[in-house]
C-alpha cells in the first residue's frame, strides 16, 4: 500500500504571481532575460546592476581555491579576482597557461574529459586541503543546432566536458582526501540547463540541443552531488554565472546589450559573491549569479 502523494509544487509559478516581484519577495529569477534586465534597471536593483555594492571579496583571502579552465574567458576573470583578493589559487588548464600573475600553483595538461589527467591533477595539487573547488571548465560549439542540422559528436563532447567533467574532477579531489568538512564546491553550469525555461528562452531558436542537454545533465549531477556530500559537511552550489561577454558567448553578441551581458570581471565577482554565501542549509540550490535568485529546474 502506497499513501497518496501530495500535489507537487509548480516548477515555476509564472502564471500565478506578478511577472516581477521586489527582490525581497521573489524566490525565482525570471526566464525572459531582456525583460529581466529592463526590470532591474527600472527598479535600480543594486544586487544585479552593481555587484560591488554587496560583494566582500576579503572573505576569500588565504583560501585555497582550485579552479578548472582558469586560462580564458570567465575562468580567467575568476582567477584574476581570486588572486586580487588574496586567495591561494590553484589554476588548471588544458594547454595554454594563464597569462596573469599571482597564481599559487598552475597545473596544465588537465582535460576534464580525460580520466588519466585526474591522476596528474591530484598528484600536483599536493596534500593541502582545498577550501573551494570551482568547476568552471566548459565547452560550447559555435554552430547553432536544429533538428534539421544536429551534430551528435559535438553533443556528446559537450555532455562529456560540461556534465561528466565536473564529476570527474570532484571525485578525484574528494577521493584524494582534499575536500574536508566545510569545503565548498561551486558547479558553474547555465540557465540553459533549466527545462522549465526552455519555452521562453528557446521559443524562436536556436535550439542548441547539445548545449542545453549538457547543462541539464550537469545540473542533475550537481544536485546529486550536493545530496551525497551534505552528510560530509561539504557544500555544493549550482551557479549560472550570468551573461558574460566572452568568446564562448560571442555567437550572441548582437543581443549582449539588450540582455545585460557584462564584462567577465563583473561576472567573476558575481560568482565569488555566491561562493561566499554558500552554506549547508542552501546546498544544492540552482542560483542565478546575476540577481542571486533561484532558477527552477
Amino acid at each position: 500500500f502506497f499513501p497518496p502523494r501530495p500535489e507537487p509544487a509548480p516548477l515555476y509559478p509564472l502564471s500565478r504571481q506578478p511577472s516581477f516581484l521586489p527582490m525581497s519577495e521573489a524566490k525565482y529569477s525570471h526566464p525572459d532575460q531582456p525583460a529581466r534586465f529592463a526590470a532591474q534597471k527600472k527598479a535600480n536593483d543594486k544586487r544585479a546592476l552593481d555587484i560591488d555594492s554587496v560583494y566582500d571579496g576579503s572573505e576569500l583571502k588565504g583560501k585555497v581555491v582550485l579552479l578548472t579552465g582558469a586560462n580564458r574567458g570567465l575562468g580567467e576573470a575568476i582567477g584574476k579576482e581570486l588572486v586580487a583578493q588574496g586567495a591561494k589559487l590553484i589554476a588548471t588548464c588544458r594547454s595554454t597557461k594563464p597569462g596573469y600573475k599571482g597564481i599559487y600553483k598552475v597545473i596544465d595538461g588537465i582535460d576534464v574529459a580525460d580520466e588519466k589527467a585526474m591522476e596528474k591533477l591530484v598528484k600536483e595539487c599536493g596534500s593541502e586541503p582545498i577550501d573551494v573547488l570551482i568547476n568552471n571548465a566548459g565547452y560550447f560549439m559555435v554552430e547553432p543546432e536544429t533538428i534539421e542540422k544536429p551534430n551528435f559528436a559535438e553533443q556528446l563532447k559537450m555532455i562529456d566536458i560540461c556534465a561528466v567533467g565536473p564529476i570527474r574532477v570532484t571525485s578525484a579531489i574528494y577521493n584524494a582526501g582534499l575536500l574536508k568538512k566545510g569545503a565548498k564546491v561551486a558547479m558553474i553550469t547555465s540557465q540553459g540547463g533549466s527545462i522549465a525555461w526552455r519555452e521562453v528562452q528557446n521559443a524562436n531558436g536556436p535550439f542548441d540541443y547539445g548545449h542545453h542537454m549538457s547543462k541539464a545533465a550537469a545540473n542533475m549531477a550537481s544536485r546529486l552531488l550536493s545530496i551525497e556530500l551534505k552528510s560530509k559537511g561539504i557544500m555544493v552550489s549550482i551557479l549560472h554565472p550570468g551573461f558574460n561577454k566572452t568568446d564562448m558567448t560571442k555567437k550572441y553578441e548582437e543581443i549582449w546589450e539588450v540582455e545585460g551581458a557584462v564584462d567577465p570581471a563583473v561576472g567573476a565577482k558575481r560568482v565569488c559573491h555566491e561562493v561566499n554565501l554558500m552554506k549547508l542549509e542552501t546546498t544544492g540550490q540552482f542560483i542565478n549569479c546575476e540577481d542571486g535568485l533561484q532558477i527552477p529546474w
